[in-house]
């Protein structure tokens, strides 16, 4: 005997599901759901990234205030032959004098060049228009022109070893016959001092500038020793990036089919870029102290000069200016530290985007 089963009344079910189905949703009232907050629709801001910690901020404070007091105590006992050795105030009452010879000569220059121009004007007015001369104002230097003139000698020199070195460090590091020729000689020249390098760069320059050279020798001069001295961290530091280029990112760049130039660019660069900006910061630095050794000797009318210039002075107050400037130029170096720094984050954030 053979069972069957009923087939179930669909058509009265289902009714029975729609009535239930629109009478909840037509007694359930409609809520809103609230939208999310703005936390977490897009990351917050971390605000406390940009403010300084104490420790950034009052560790270095306490440090410099032990040192200036330890200076206030060992300076009484100091008897130097020139004056009285400088305490911390005496530091901070050069400085002003430095601002106010600035002033002044700007208003020795100002006057110069009006007298010059009434002096022409008045030949022109007499019809002897061809005895009209302009002549350069000639004064001394001041310290703000000597800061200035020591920026831009180790900005020449910096750039000059920078273009030198970053080409010889990259073939070094993607070719080991180069490197091995190179080595020695790096290694043999990367120590001299530019003390050294000084008598032999001013015979040269002096040889081969003409008559009238673009720039002033000793201005070539300290430059060019600046160069000499400096470029070998950054040659040094390029040839270590680009030989530590990972060799499956070359491979890689070997199957797309990418020629020496653009696997320079799009490979080795990038991926050696953190070692040559510690090459380049590291090469600036040893460029500004190198500086002040060769514009004592080369007479570059740059801080060099002027410390030397106070030395033999012999006045009163030579410690006191000489200190000033060995603070300012510190405060300078520090400054082209942290510029290189900047630049370099600024490099490495645009390469990870």
């Amino acid at each position: 005997m053979r069972t069957t089963i009923p087939e179930p009344d669909t058509g009265s079910t289902a009714d029975t599901v729609d009535e239930a189905a629109t009478t909840d949703v037509a007694d359930t009232p409609v809520v809103d759901e609230p939208a999310a907050p703005p936390s977490k629709q897009r990351r917050s801001i971390d605000v406390r990234r940009f403010v300084p910690s104490w420790r950034s901020v009052l560790a270095p404070v306490a440090g410099i205030a032990v040192l200036q007091q330890k200076c206030a105590e060992i300076a009484p006992q100091i008897d130097p032959s020139q004056g009285t050795f400088p305490g911390p105030a005496e530091k901070v009452h050069a400085g002003p004098g430095r601002n106010d010879d600035w002033q002044a000569d700007r208003a020795s220059e100002a006057a110069f060049y009006e007298q010059q121009d009434l002096r022409n004007q008045a030949l022109i007015e007499a019809g002897r228009g061809s005895e009209v001369q302009d002549f350069a104002y000639t004064g001394t230097a001041t310290f703000p022109d000597q800061v200035w003139t020591s920026l831009r000698t180790v900005g020449l020199g910096f750039l000059i070893g920078t273009l030198v070195a970053v080409p010889l460090g990259l073939l070094s590091g993607l070719s080991a016959t180069f490197r091995a020729a190179i080595n020695p000689l790096v290694q043999v020249m990367k120590p001299i001092s530019p003390l050294a390098w000084l008598p032999i760069v001013t015979l040269v320059v002096a040889a081969t500038a003409g008559d009238d050279p673009i720039l002033p020798q000793a201005f070539i001069i300290s430059a060019l020793v600046v160069t000499l001295c400096s470029l070998w961290p950054t040659l040094i530091n390029t040839a270590v990036g680009a030989s530590s280029v990972d060799q499956d990112l070359l491979n890689v760049g070997k199957v797309l089919r990418l020629n020496k130039r653009q696997q320079l660019s799009k490979l080795v660069l990038p991926s050696a870029l953190p070692y040559i900006f510690t090459g380049m910061r590291l090469s600036l630095g040893v460029g500004w102290m190198v500086l002040i050794a060769a514009e004592m000797l080369a007479q570059n009318p740059g801080l060099g000069k002027f410390v030397w210039d106070e030395f033999q002075n012999g006045s009163s107050e030579t410690l006191a200016r000489i200190m000033f400037a060995v603070v300012v130029i510190g405060v300078i170096g520090y400054a082209l530290d942290r510029l290189m720094s900047s630049i370099e984050g600024f490099f490495a954030r645009n390469r990870r985007a």
